[in-house]
């Protein structure tokens, strides 16, 4: 058994990847699925078609690499994090659709609990912020606006995952209901510190602890997938959140490297070791992969809308076709001609954390053009990207010598000469952009010994391009400038 089967579980689709023991991909297949916007603010997923979906393709990607299912060593599952699902615990039916993590409506909930002072309480147990992004006012929503739910989960009845959680108990017909410390230290009730379910969160947010999963190691063996799935029952060796799983596999598994994913939204983390930092500019300390009882931490800033914001370019303003016609539409004029795009149309998130923050283009005259809005969409992502980095510098002290990418729109050689000319860092691009696929395959690989120490990771990561920095820092600097004023007057909009 000697290749390896990675799926990958997203917030737009459903990808499933077979690598081999090189890190080479055999084969993949992806599927779209359905987003549901029944008010504003509000993102939902059906997680029924996850499920259908995420199946399908793990079938595909397997024809694909002309393989058996008997090559396969074991399943590596990596996914959108924060997303909620609540089921029924007999039935294995969700009780209400699964609220992604893009949505707002708990705004007005966490709102309150930061005037109660709650929010230091929060910080110190969990390494994270109150906002709605996160999974546990969700639950608590989920928990009180459903019909009986409340009454169901004190009886036992119902149960909360991550998808992650959620393809486990699938794949294995109900029979594990787990999760592993990455996914859960994402949720707003674990305790960083502790490594446990936190009782005073879990009782603040009335949720009962029958309804959480077991956590374990990301690279732990999960169970086995039920035989009427593959053919044969598989083990599921590998799980991790996507941006977590994305450091792992850019094979930042020590302190001081940090990477950026450039997918729907825009995720950095920064590996710092064994010890819990608390941000001074906002930014999140989250867990980090790990292979036993040891505990390894990264910072992180969430850019809400990255890759998001080029698909409302295609999707909303019909001024491309496909995603990837941006770049040559943006690269058909020198500069933005004064124009600037906050993308914030789910909110702002680190280091300014504004639910209240929407989309916003200024700088706009006659002359303006859908080329103009095109560069100023891809600028506005790497401002965003560039500032959280900033922070992260700050908070540990520390010089970024380089920020390794991956992503599809790290595919994208205009934002990424851009991303280095905001950062005044090189830019590398490793010959592997499914980053987070990989990290999934490797923590599979661990466990059903494929590899056998995260050492042999590094012979595998190699640099496919290094955008170096290009630009007159005085004039970036008054372009930054000019940025920080249009991020402001994106701020606070929807209380208006």
């Amino acid at each position: 058994m000697s290749v390896l089967l990675a799926l990958d579980q997203g917030t737009t689709s459903s990808r499933a990847l077979v690598f081999d023991r090189t890190g080479r991909i055999l084969g993949l297949a992806q599927k779209e699925f359905q987003q549901h916007f029944p008010q504003p603010g509000w993102v939902e997923h059906d997680a029924e078609e996850i499920w259908t979906s995420q199946l399908q393709v793990a079938h595909e990607a397997i024809q694909r690499a002309e393989v058996n299912v008997s090559d396969i060593a074991a399943i590596g599952i990596t996914n959108q994090r924060e997303t909620t699902v609540v089921w029924d615990r007999k039935t294995g039916e969700p009780i209400s659709p699964a609220i992604v993590w893009q949505d707002r409506r708990t705004s007005e909930r966490c709102d309150r609990l930061r005037n109660e002072g709650f929010e230091q309480t929060v910080a110190e147990k969990t390494g994270l912020t109150l906002d709605p992004y996160f999974c546990a006012t969700k639950v608590e929503w989920i928990l009180n606006q459903v019909p009986d739910a409340k009454s169901r989960a004190g009886n036992g009845d119902l149960l909360f995952g991550t998808i992650d959680s959620w393809l486990i108990w699938k794949l294995t017909k109900g029979e594990v209901h787990a999760t592993d410390v990455t996914n859960a230290s994402r949720t707003l009730l674990w305790n960083l510190k502790e490594n446990c379910w936190d009782e005073e969160l879990l009782q603040k947010f009335e949720i009962p602890p029958s309804m959480m999963p077991e956590v374990k190691p990301s690279s732990s063996h999960f169970g086995l997938t039920a035989k009427s799935f593959f053919g044969e029952s598989l083990i599921i060796g590998g799980v991790a959140g996507d941006q977590q799983a994305a450091l792992f596999g850019q094979s930042c598994n020590r302190p001081g490297l940090a990477k950026n994913t450039y997918g729907t939204g825009c995720f950095a983390l920064m590996h710092i070791g064994s010890e819990v930092v608390q941000s001074e500019a906002r930014l999140l300390t989250t867990a980090a992969c790990v292979q036993g009882p040891e505990s390894n931490y990264a910072l992180e800033g969430s850019v809400f809308s990255g890759g998001a914001a080029v698909q409302w370019l295609r999707d909303g303003l019909g001024i491309i076709k496909t995603a990837s016609e941006v770049e040559s539409l943006a690269a058909s004029i020198e500069d933005t001609g004064g124009v600037y795009l906050v993308p914030a149309f789910t909110g702002l998130g680190a280091p300014h954390w504004d639910s209240y923050a929407r989309g916003t283009i200024v700088g706009m005259t006659r002359g303006t053009t859908k080329a103009h809005i095109a560069r100023a969409t891809l600028e506005g992502i790497a401002f965003q990207v560039a500032d959280v980095l900033d922070s992260m510098k700050r908070d540990t002290g520390e010089s970024l010598q380089e920020l390794r990418v991956d992503g599809g729109a790290s595919n994208n050689d205009l934002l990424m000469q851009m991303q280095a000319d905001f950062l005044g860092t090189p830019v590398v691009r490793s010959n592997v952009t499914e980053a987070t696929a990989l990290g999934a395959a490797f923590l599979a690989g661990l466990t059903c010994g494929i590899w056998s120490s995260t050492d042999e990771f590094d012979a595998i990561y190699s640099v496919e391009r290094v955008f170096e920095p290009s630009v007159d820092p005085e004039r970036l600097g008054e372009r930054k400038q000019k940025w920080s004023q249009a991020l402001q007057r994106s701020q606070g909009w929807d209380t208006q």
